[in-house]
């Protein structure tokens, strides 16, 4: 019985979590009768047993000057608008080798011209609060030219029962990185 249970109480669980990150926000902006400038978004995806899922707030370009201008070079961003982007896995994962346990986590970039650095911290918060002692690792992938998207995105692809690339794309640049479940 437990094996039928298991993979229902995983999902509830990470739907469970995403939805308690995002309703603070939420119902403040809701209070105001107002749509939130950046709305948010939930992408999940399995990959094989394991579940992940990522919440985040979506800007829009708005006819600026994106990487290297609102969004500085070199300095830790938040990956998304207003709160945290949140990561949820319900299992063991390694993300870039980088092995990452079961849990719920903020996503921070430092992005740069030839390349990003992908933090995943252990604080979810609103705005820009990171606080670098609860990082809980740091890797470096490489940023790739892409079709322009006016709202941030994060998709996934090249899905498999082993792994599935997570990618993050704004403007005219994609920013990849894969997850290997356990």
């Amino acid at each position: 019985m437990k094996a039928i249970l298991s993979p229902f109480f995983k999902i509830s669980l990470v739907a469970l979590m995403s939805l308690c990150i995002t309703t603070t926000a939420l119902a403040q902006e809701r209070a105001n009768d107002e749509p939130r400038t950046s709305p948010n978004a939930t992408v999940s995806q399995t990959i094989g047993t394991t579940d992940i899922t990522i919440t985040y707030g979506r800007p829009a370009v708005n006819d600026r000057t994106i990487f290297g201008d609102l969004v500085p070079y070199g300095e830790v961003w938040r990956t998304g608008a207003n709160e945290s982007t949140a990561l949820v896995v319900s299992d063991d994962v390694t993300i870039e080798g980088n092995k990452l346990k079961a849990g719920t986590y903020s996503l921070y970039t430092v992005p740069g011209k030839d390349k990003w650095t992908i933090i995943i911290n252990s604080k979810l918060s609103w705005g820009t609060q990171y606080d670098k002692s609860k990082d809980i690792l740091r890797f470096t992938v490489e940023p790739q030219k892409a079709d322009f998207i006016e709202r941030l995105l994060f998709y996934f692809e090249d899905v498999t029962q082993e792994s599935a690339t997570v990618v993050l794309h704004w403007d005219n640049t994609k920013v990849p990185f894969t997850i290997n479940a356990q």
